[in-house]
Order: C-alpha cells, then structure tokens, then sequence
C-alpha cells in the first residue's frame, strides 16, 4: 500500500506513527521491532565519449533518506506484524542539460524537483516458518530483483510468501501488482526491459531453493510470468569448496523466455546460460565469468530491476542481449591484510561479442569497472562508508561514456 509523497516531517511522523497505538499489543510486537535510517549522499556523473554521443553529460548530486520501521509479530499461533518505510530524496545539484542520471525524477521541461519521495506499509503474518506479507515488496530473488543502485531503491506492490517448513527448503511465491522506479514517486504497471509501453498490472512467481552439504551447496527452480508479455523458467546450481586455504565456488543459471497469454509483446523465444566461478584466499578472491545467450529477444526481465542474477552483470550492464556471448575477469582485495581494515577494492573487465541490437548484428561492447570503498572503524564517524565507482563503456552500438560515482553512506540504528 502506497502512501502519499512525503516531507521531512513526514519521516519522524512514520517513526512514531505505527508505534503508538500498538504499545497494548501482545509480547513481541514492540520488544522485537526495530527500526534504523539510511542517509546516502550521492553524485553521478557519465561523460558522453565520441561520435555515437548525443550529449556531453549527465550529472547530478543528491541527499537520500530512507527510513524503516520492521516490528516484531504478536504472540499466538497467526503472529501479526507491520513495517513502514518513508524515503526522501533533496536535490543539492542538478540543471536541465545534465538530467537524467536517475538520482532524481525529471519533469517535462527537463528540470529535476528540489524533492521527491514516497512511503509504504507491509502487512505481515507468521504461522510456524511460513511468512505473508502483503504491500510494499523489495524483492531479491532470481526472477525478481529490485534495484537498489541510485539515491533510493525500487519497490513494488503486492504479496509475496516463504516457507521454511523443512530444513534447507525454501518455497516462495507472490504476485506484483505495482513498481515504483528508484526515481518515481508514484506507482505504474510493469513492462520488460526490452518492450517499453506494453504493460501488465501481474507478475507472477514461484520457486524452490535448497541448500545441502553443510549449506555449501543449493539448487533451484522458478517459475515467474509478466501477464499477457512473457513467462520464464530459472534453474540454477551454487556450489562452495574448501580446498586447503582456498574456498572455490562456482554460480550457474539457465534462463528459458517465452510468449505468454495474449502475447501483448508478440512471440518471445530466448535462453541464457551463465556461469560465475571464484578462488579466493586471505584477501584476495578472483573471478571467471563466461555467459551465453541465444538468438531470439535476449534475457527478459521487468524493466527497472537489477540484472544480478546474470553472470556478467556489472554497474551498467548485464551483456544479455540476442546471441551475445561475454566473459568477465575480476580480482577483489581485502586492504585488511596491509593493516587498513574497512578499504576493499575491485577491478573487473568484461567484452561482449556477437549482439544482435537493433540493426545492428555482431555488435561488440567492453566495460571496465573499478571500485575503492571504506568503512570508517571507530570513532565519531564509525560506520560511515565511503565509495568511488569507476566505469568506461564502450560499444559498437548505443553510447559510449567515461562514469564516476561518490557516494557517503551510514546507516543509523534507531532502536
């Protein structure tokens, strides 16, 4: 359930709010609640490169709020629950000739708001291992998975249940009704990522996860439909692997699209196959990424969504389009071997090949990602985390742009 675009006063008010009038209730609904508040400073900034470009750049600079209250369930055998989310995001720079960075909304002249935001509720139910809740969603699992990647995060609406009945099985299930786009303030109906203006008011899932082998190991399944535009299938095997002062792990997934009902989109046919693998010792983990995906529409997905179910997904991009092939080589690093605990880093390259896009056929594109990120140990600033993001794009096809993103972080634990 959405609520109406909020102010910062708004914030405190949805703190107190949901508390007050529950303070009667049973054992567990206040003494296990909690409730904290993600401040998020971020500029962004993508420098348009060469002939493809249309414009010389997009820049932006913004203060985020985001805040959420999660209770405790009331006692019985049905426990009952409530969460209440407020976000907020104030523009600190911004101009019509460098929208569209996604930090913030764009009106029609161009011009970014000095505000936006929007708030939800959860209305949630236990029963043993099996949990409800129905309202505003942020959903990470395969099919679906909402993209936190800019000032505040994409939600959605509708209901979703899982089930942990049974050691190591997870059954999940749900129905999406609604998106709010990170930088929307109201909600719509749903489109995939490939077919802009054909839209749905259902997306529909299924799944079953489990993890065997002291939990090194998990297999699963889905099954998830945008009505009328597409439905798809997920199988996927994680595996990790201790071998002396090594861990080697490895992340495979198969995606199968096609049509489905009235086939609003026309008829849809595509598979992907990917596969993450990584060694890693002390401080250093490095990373293999091969992926694959066949002729036809490319990967589908809910427009919006984070594409990190794909193997060779990055800041940009998840290199899944039709019949296009890529591979990815990555190193990680742990500073806290040198003495400098909370700074990490990661260098990561990935080249595609063969995209149909278009009219465009072998279409090739390369990114190269780079990320120094710190988190503040102790003192009057403890927690406070600190990242650059680094990224060059280049293609054969669409725009090629040089990024820098900056962003402070903290998360503040009310109670």
């Amino acid at each position: 359930m959405k609520l109406a675009v909020i102010t910062p006063t708004a914030i405190g008010l949805a703190l107190v709010t949901p508390i007050s009038p529950l303070m009667a209730q049973e054992h567990g609904f206040i003494e296990d609640s909690s409730a904290n508040l993600l401040m998020r400073n971020y500029y962004f900034n993508r420098d348009f490169q060469g002939a493809s470009a249309t414009r010389n750049k997009a820049e932006e600079w913004a203060q985020g709020f985001i805040l959420d209250f999660r209770s405790g369930y009331t006692q019985g055998l049905v426990g009952f629950g409530l969460d209440v989310s407020a976000m907020s995001g104030f523009k600190l720079d911004s101009s019509p000739d460098r929208t569209g960075t996604e930090l913030l909304p764009r009106h029609d002249d161009g011009r970014a708001p000095d505000s936006y935001g929007r708030a939800g509720v959860t209305f949630k139910a236990k029963l043993s291992a099996t949990e409800l809740k129905v309202g505003e969603l942020r959903p990470d699992i395969p099919v679906l998975r909402a993209d936190d990647g800019r000032l505040l995060p994409q939600t959605f609406e509708g209901l979703a249940l899982t089930s942990r009945e049974f050691e190591g099985l997870t059954l999940s299930g749900g129905q999406i009704r609604k998106v709010a786009q990170r930088n929307s303030t109201d909600d719509q109906d749903m489109w995939a990522n490939r077919f802009p203006g054909v839209t749905s008011d259902r997306f529909n899932y299924v799944g079953a996860e489990y993890r065997f082998n002291q939990e090194r190991t998990q297999v699963g399944v889905w099954q998830a439909q945008l009505k009328d535009i597409y439905q798809q299938r997920y199988y996927n095997l994680t595996h990790r692997q201790p071998v002396g002062d090594w861990t080697l792990a490895a992340k495979l997934g198969y995606f199968v699209d096609q049509e489905q009902g009235s086939a609003k989109a026309g008829n849809l046919d595509s598979k992907a196959w990917g596969g993450l693998f990584s060694a890693s010792t002390g401080p250093h983990t490095m990373f293999v990424g091969l992926q694959r995906v066949s002729e036809g529409t490319g990967w589908l997905a809910l427009a919006g969504t984070s594409g990190k179910t794909m193997a060779n997904d990055s800041y940009n991009n998840n290199f899944s389009n039709s019949d296009e092939r890529s591979w990815q080589l990555r190193y990680d690093f742990n500073f806290v071997a040198l003495g400098l605990p909370g700074l990490t880093s990661l260098v990561r390259y990935i080249h595609g090949s063969d995209a149909n896009v278009g009219l465009v056929r072998d279409g090739t594109s390369w990114e190269r990602d780079f990320e120094l990120a710190y988190t503040v140990q102790s003192g009057p600033f403890k927690d406070v985390n600190l990242s650059w993001r680094n990224s060059s794009v280049r293609k054969s096809y669409g725009e090629d742009y040089d990024e820098n993103r900056l962003v402070v972080a903290y998360n503040l634990n009310l109670f």
